[in-house]
């Protein structure tokens, strides 16, 4: 038996979508506050508020669940999860190991259609921010990342990269509202894409890595609050991106 009620809306109809829209379903549940960390609900529960079969509800806090968002109890039961601040960490720890070489050869090679299409992205993005469009904004964000990726040519890192940062979505961890607005977000981007645009690989790779690194410590912090942990987040990210550039070197020996 669950321990709480569940009110959701029914699910709109959808065609071979249902595992994403039940997963947005309870990101969106989480946001409004109707579903709760800690508390525990049930399969069967949660299916028949959206008004769906169990299949594609399993299926969806499956994908949850491999993203640390929710985790699976006796009898078809599960509880929200906080985001834990070590898995942020590990996740920009490996977002800086392979944006940063992909945004150098980016701007190395950054040719006139590049230039333009990622200018055209940064001038949606910041439509949004002035919009106040949290969604859209975010949309654009993950577009930017990505073209800089593609740009780079390898596509494997971009998958990864892309995964990386829908875990963090689904995680429900953000910045905007809380630490930054739109606008700040868009203004560290800005000497991104202006390195990028110039050629000047140097540039693009410090604004990369100082974009990065923000949006960690204040995820990470943000975290340790919500958590109300006692670990330290300067030592935890510390420990994590050294860690990892250590083993990169010995590995290079």
């Amino acid at each position: 038996m669950a321990d709480a009620e569940l009110d959701l809306p029914p699910l709109p109809p959808a065609q071979g979508r249902r595992v994403e829209q039940v997963m947005e379903a309870v990101r969106s549940a989480l946001d409004a506050g109707v579903m709760r960390p800690g508390t525990k609900y049930s399969v069967y529960q949660l299916a028949d508020a959206l008004g769906v079969s169990r299949t594609p509800v399993r299926d969806a806090l499956l994908r949850l669940e491999e993203v640390g968002l929710i985790r699976f109890e006796a009898r078809q039961g599960f509880r929200i999860l906080l985001p834990d601040p070590r898995e942020i960490a590990d996740i920009f720890a490996i977002r800086l190991a392979l944006e940063l070489p992909a945004v150098s050869r980016a701007a190395t090679i950054c040719d006139p259609p590049l230039a333009a299409r990622l200018q055209h992205r940064m001038e949606l993005l910041r439509t949004a921010a002035t919009a106040g469009d949290e969604h859209v904004s975010a949309c654009h964000d993950q577009s930017l990342h990505d073209h800089i990726m593609e740009a780079a040519g390898n596509n494997r890192a971009r998958a990864i990269v892309r995964s990386l940062r829908e875990s963090t979505r689904l995680l429900g961890a953000t910045t905007t509202d809380r630490a930054r607005t739109l606008f700040d977000i868009d203004e560290e981007h800005q000497p991104v894409i202006a390195g990028i645009v110039a050629n000047q690989p140097d540039a693009a790779t410090a604004a990369m890595r100082n974009h990065l690194m923000s949006t960690a410590r204040i995820l990470i912090e943000q975290s340790i609050r919500d958590q109300d942990s006692h670990v330290d987040g300067v030592a935890l990210w510390t420990q994590i991106v050294c860690g990892r550039a250590s083993e990169q070197g010995t590995s290079g020996e």
